[in-house]
Order: C-alpha cells, then sequence, then structure tokens
C-alpha cells in the first residue's frame, strides 16, 4: 500500500463505506445515459431562489429553503423567505417584511436546523433609513418556527451602548449555520465599533471574524429608542481572534471566514472525547509580507460564558474577545508552496476526520485537498485538468462528497479516489449544492432563462 493510500485509509472514520458512486474510465466517456435525471423544483420565472450554500433541506427533507435576492439588490433589498416542498412544488411564505426597501431592513441567507423545524436568517436592522442602511455590521440573526411564520425569534442580542452586555455583541452576523444537534449557531461577524473606529481613525479595525451562540441561555439588554440594541435569545460570542497587521511568518489572521461546523458533533480528540470546533479560512502574512488564506480550526469550550484574556463584550477599542478554553490552531502552510493559498468554505466530513477545502496544485489547478482537524499533511484528493468551480458538500453519512466541474456536478468517492459526473454540462453551472439529510438527495441553483428572458435562480434536485 502506497504512502497516499494509508493516509487516505487513516483519515477515514470507522464506519463502512457504500459505494454509491460508479466511475467512468475517462470524464468524457459519461454520456448522457449516464448523467442522473434533473428535476426542476422552482417554476417562477419572475424571481430568484437562491439557496446561497446553507443547509436548505428540513429535517424530514421534504422541504428546502431560500432566499429571492436579486442581483442588484442583495439581501439589504430583499424582504421574503420561502420554502418549497420537494416533491409537490408547494411554496409557503415564512417571513415578508411588507415594508422592505432598497436600503433595508432586508433578509437572506436563511438555513435550515437539522434537529428542529426551524430556520435561522440575516436579519436587517429594523430601524434602516436610506443614511443607515443594511450593512455588514448592521444585522442580525432571526429565527423562525414553521408552525409560526412571520414571527421572528431575535437569535443574539446587540448592544452598542458603552458599557457593552456579557453575551450580546455588537454589529452584524452573517451566514448562520445550526450544529448538527440544534443547540449552536455559528456565523461570521463584523462589529459596528470597530467599524466606527476605523472610520474616526483612518486606522484598519473593522475585520471580519467568526462568532457562535448557544440555544436556551437569553441576553437581556436595555432596548434603545433608535432601534440599535435589542434583546437576543441566544448566548452569544466571537471565538476567533484576529488583529489588524499580523506578524509575517506568524499565525496571527486580519481575517476569518468561510466557515462550518467540523462534524455534527465535532471532531474525537486522542482520550476519545469530541470536541465542538469551527474550521475556517484565516488570512495569514507571509514572511515576505503577502497575504496568504490557511486553513484554520478553533476548539470552543461547552461554557462560552467563562472569559478568557480580555473581556468577552469587547471594549470601545478592541473586539469581543473569545473565551476562556478557545483554542485557534493553523493547519495549512501553503506560503511556501509553488501556488500558495487556500479558499473556499473549508467543509468537514460527518464524523470529522477530514476538513475539505481548494487549493492550488502544482500546475496552478484548483484542486480538492483534505487535512485532519489534528493537522499534518493535506492530501490531494481531485487531480483533474481544470479548475474546481466550487461547491464542496459532503455526505451526511458516508465519506463521498460533491463539487462543480466543468459546469457539472460531480460526486467523489474519497476511498476509492473515483468520480462520477452527476449532472449534464450547461452553459450556466450549478451552484450552492446541498445534500439531503437521508443522503439520497442533492438539491443546487443554476440560472434559467425562459422565452428569452432575463435568467433567474432556480432550484433542481437529483435523486441518487
Amino acid at each position: 500500500m502506497d504512502t497516499q493510500k494509508k493516509l487516505m485509509k487513516l483519515n477515514l472514520e470507522s464506519k463502512p463505506m457504500l459505494l454509491l458512486f460508479m466511475t467512468p474510465i475517462l470524464f468524457s466517456a459519461c454520456g448522457k445515459d449516464n448523467y442522473k435525471m434533473e428535476k426542476q423544483i422552482t417554476q417562477d420565472f419572475t424571481y430568484n431562489h437562491d439557496l446561497d450554500n446553507n443547509d436548505n433541506f428540513s429535517p424530514d427533507d421534504k422541504w428546502l429553503v431560500y432566499d429571492t435576492r436579486t442581483e442588484a439588490g442583495g439581501i439589504g433589498a430583499n424582504g421574503k423567505i420561502e420554502k418549497v416542498h420537494v416533491e409537490t412544488g408547494e411554496k409557503v411564505v415564512l417571513y415578508e417584511l411588507q415594508q422592505n426597501r432598497a436600503y433595508g431592513p432586508g433578509v437572506g441567507a436563511v438555513s435550515y436546523s437539522h434537529t428542529n423545524n426551524e430556520v435561522v436568517f440575516i436579519h436587517g436592522l429594523l430601524n434602516c433609513t436610506p443614511d443607515k442602511p443594511y450593512e455588514q455590521w448592521r444585522r442580525t440573526g432571526v429565527i423562525i418556527k414553521d408552525d409560526q411564520p412571520g414571527k421572528p425569534i431575535f437569535m443574539d442580542a446587540r448592544d452598542i451602548s458603552f458599557p457593552f452586555t456579557v453575551g450580546a455583541l455588537r454589529g452584524g452576523t452573517h451566514r448562520h449555520e445550526f450544529s448538527g444537534d440544534g443547540k449552536w449557531i455559528g456565523y461570521t461577524y463584523n462589529d459596528a465599533i470597530m467599524k466606527k473606529l476605523e472610520d474616526s481613525t483612518g486606522l484598519t479595525h473593522n475585520l471580519r471574524t467568526i462568532g457562535v451562540s448557544k440555544k436556551d441561555h437569553p441576553v437581556t439588554v436595555t432596548e434603545s429608542q433608535d432601534g440599535e440594541n435589542f434583546s437576543g435569545e441566544w448566548f452569544s460570542t466571537v471565538v476567533v481572534k484576529v488583529v489588524p497587521n499580523p506578524v509575517p511568518g506568524s499565525d496571527e489572521i486580519s481575517r476569518a471566514a468561510g466557515d462550518s461546523w467540523v462534524g455534527s458533533s465535532g471532531y474525537l480528540k486522542s482520550d476519545g472525547a469530541t470536541q465542538r470546533a469551527r474550521a475556517f479560512i484565516g488570512t495569514t502574512l507571509s514572511k515576505n509580507g503577502e497575504q496568504v488564506d490557511e486553513v484554520y480550526i478553533v476548539d470552543i469550550p461547552e461554557d462560552i460564558s467563562i472569559p478568557g484574556q480580555a473581556a468577552l463584550e469587547g471594549t470601545e477599542t478592541n473586539l469581543p474577545a473569545p473565551p476562556k478554553g478557545t483554542r485557534q490552531r493553523r493547519l495549512t502552510f501553503t506560503a511556501n508552496s509553488k501556488y500558495p493559498g487556500c479558499e473556499g468554505i473549508v467543509r468537514s466530513s460527518y464524523g470529522g476526520s477530514m476538513l475539505a477545502y481548494i487549493a492550488k496544485d502544482d500546475h496552478n489547478i484548483k484542486q480538492i485537498f483534505t487535512i485532519s482537524p489534528w493537522g499534518g499533511e493535506a492530501i490531494q484528493r481531485t487531480f483533474l485538468d481544470s479548475d474546481v468551480q466550487g461547491g464542496i458538500r459532503w455526505h451526511p453519512k458516508d465519506h463521498r462528497l460533491v463539487y462543480v466541474w466543468q459546469n457539472s456536478l460531480v460526486g467523489l468517492n474519497i476511498e476509492g479516489g473515483k468520480n462520477t459526473v452527476l449532472t449534464k454540462p450547461t452553459q450556466n453551472p450549478p451552484k450552492n449544492p446541498v445534500w439531503s439529510h437521508d443522503g439520497r438527495k442533492i438539491a443546487y441553483n443554476r440560472m434559467v432563462s425562459k422565452d428569452g428572458n432575463t435568467p433567474t435562480m432556480q432550484i433542481f434536485v437529483i435523486e441518487l
């Protein structure tokens, strides 16, 4: 057994593999009879149905949730969250801002819980005006239960009035993602206080980082008349440390994004315990002072209410600080490679033993790599002759993933390294693939034009 196969075998969780994907000898040999049959779920060509790289299947796999943003207006100009029934095409409006304007408040980037019939999404501040529009640092997370449409539950509390509130944040949470057990939500974060400091000093302070919120720990904030401060039903904190000017050649980072949960409940430590964590892309500086994006992981303690080295709630000159017990680690070191850098959303296998991401190989082609949450050598998983376009998503129970390549969805069996082209190449590539919880369906977006009109984003599903 060669070294790569040994590493692949060591990286697999112990659960037996179901070899679903059949592999053509060559990609080009996969004819139309081999493609999976596509079913277009949405049929209204007057507006978009954006899955946005989220967890869109309901727990029973019967519904897909999405937002209706336009290309020009984005989330700020969008006022509606909908779901569609996978079999019947029935649509239900879960939430709608009747008086939404181009400047906000705006809603979007919606995800289902894996365990409960509820969704979470970005919600701009209710006090939006043309002078104070939807912004990265002016938004929050809202939860809607399926059986209570239109009734918002504000997840993360917001307090921008000094002294700040422990458990509240001070700006904007984004791309919310439920943990596998439904008890946590992770997201990227931008801070209004740091944005204000940046505007007043001309120095860089508005840095994107990552936060988490924990269920069943409400946070009370004295609500302000201007609508800037409000309470939340979950306890929130920043978990990743970022700095404006990382020391060249160090593990310090100026930006954290492209994040997702590790495993359905974490990854296994050497003592057999499960460690909750989020993996992400962190922006470093090489020894030569060049920005290089690398894969990182942050271990998250079960109790996020205990301060670490600085105030959880932040100060007027510092971001909220990670709680005691967080451990931020760099996993990749590509600065000295021929083509440095990593990209995409770092996606974890179901058991947490492998983290997948995109990086360039020695031929300057974007490929899929995996690395263990403990670090070590990365393993190249694809050996394509043109770039992987993105969309990496893992099967919920097996070591298989799907990605976009040459305007098609492609399945990859990790153990055997076998690839299968699943959908026919089209002019507009598939986007935002997401597996159903039972692993039998993949939903995705594609821009579609009808009768020569402007293309709109529609939802498709294939069965495996």
